[in-house]
């Protein structure tokens, strides 16, 4: 019995000092040097590849960059997508996703969420020479055609919301804008940051906000499940780049004040 309860001691002792030694993720980052950030190089001003520089800009590279300052390691952007964006939390393909995702009871089972930097509602884009669809208010009218994209979160929110106005779904984010530019469609739902893009980036879009915050959805950066150290770091780092201003400021130099959370 002694000896039973010796080898007991001496098992525990080491699946203690086992656990102990367990490398987190901030430990594999150090040695290896390297911080890994899943991005979407569609986002315009979160996480963009411009096409005339082929340099990756917005805010989300920005504070990536912070970070991995912060961590003092190299920094490897991987090129990603919201359709990969599961797979990649939950096959060690990146340390972390830093495109303003969007935290939804859908993806938590793959990942799990920082605390919010940005938070969006939904916004319309429509035509300016539109002279019948000139603010939100005019949108949900008799003979008015609304696009979202199918699967969005926008899909149920507007089948619900509208009342007077007919909804059309399509397959890509791209068949929106394409929807509306040719005529077919009058406005199409969109964020915050994509509505901004097509305001800045071309000659007819224009955005329309709801006087009232319409499904408002919090951004933040998306962590492998279970890894408490890597999320309180990256907490804190959240706190330290809103208190500092580092978050505003590139807020402020890719149009996103308005959605920069509290």
């Amino acid at each position: 019995m002694q000896s039973f309860i010796a080898l007991l001691g001496v098992v525990l002792t080491f699946g203690i000092a086992t656990i102990a030694q367990a490398e987190t993720r901030i430990d594999l980052i150090k040695k290896t040097n390297i911080l890994r950030v899943c991005i979407w190089p569609e986002y315009f001003a979160i996480s963009y590849r411009n096409p005339r520089t082929y340099e990756l800009e917005g805010v989300d590279v920005d504070m990536a960059r912070e970070l991995a300052n912060e961590l003092d390691v190299d920094l490897i952007f991987v090129d990603s997508s919201f359709a990969k964006l599961a797979k990649n939390m939950t096959t060690n393909v990146c340390d972390i996703s830093m495109h303003g995702v969007g935290v939804r009871e859908s993806r938590k089972q793959f990942m799990d969420f920082s605390n919010p930097h940005l938070s969006s509602g939904i916004y319309a884009v429509g035509m300016r020479n539109n002279k019948l669809i000139q603010s939100w208010e005019d949108i949900d009218q008799v003979g008015n055609i609304v696009v979202v994209q199918k699967a969005t979160y926008m899909e149920p929110v507007m089948r619900d919301y509208l009342k007077r106005a007919e909804l059309s779904v399509v397959e890509s984010f791209k068949a929106r804008e394409q929807e509306v530019e040719a005529g077919r469609a009058d406005v199409f739902m969109t964020d915050y940051p994509y509505g901004h893009r097509m305001s800045s980036l071309t000659n007819w879009a224009l955005l329309m906000a709801p006087e009232e915050k319409l499904a408002v959805t919090p951004y933040a950066y998306a962590l492998p499940k279970g890894e408490p150290d890597w999320m309180e770091y990256v907490n804190n780092f959240i706190a330290r780049i809103k208190a500092d201003g580092r978050l505003k400021t590139s807020a402020a130099k890719y149009g996103l004040l308005p959605i920069v959370a509290p």
